[in-house]
């Protein structure tokens, strides 16, 4: 929410210092306005849970944008939902199957 202020009263205001500069055509203040979910979440993000799993999101959003990027899982290939399904069904798998595989190579 942003108010805005008269410039000529606040030439006059006592309180003025750090607030009014010299030459200002116009005054204005912001106020961020927070749902009751904001603070929860600010809190939440001050957490010792909150820095242990923000460590771990690296790997997941790594993941997500090989599926996205190297093998087609941003756009739907098929119409509907089935065939979403299948279309994250078989990327999914050459996923795994890729790592199962490199797994298997490090191994032997």
């Amino acid at each position: 929410m942003v108010y805005f202020f008269d410039v000529e009263k606040c030439k006059v205001c006592p309180l003025r210092e750090g607030c009014f500069k010299e030459g200002a055509k116009t005054k204005t203040y912001s106020v961020a306005i927070k749902s009751e979910e904001h603070l929860d979440q600010q809190a939440f993000q001050g957490t010792e849970e909150f820095k242990r799993l923000a460590r771990e999101r690296y790997k997941i959003e790594a993941k997500n944008s090989e599926l996205k990027n190297k093998h087609g899982y941003d756009q739907a290939s098929a119409a509907g939902s089935f065939g979403m399904q299948i279309q994250g069904a078989t990327t999914i798998f050459a996923v795994n199957l890729k790592r199962i595989l490199k797994l298997l190579n490090e191994k032997g």
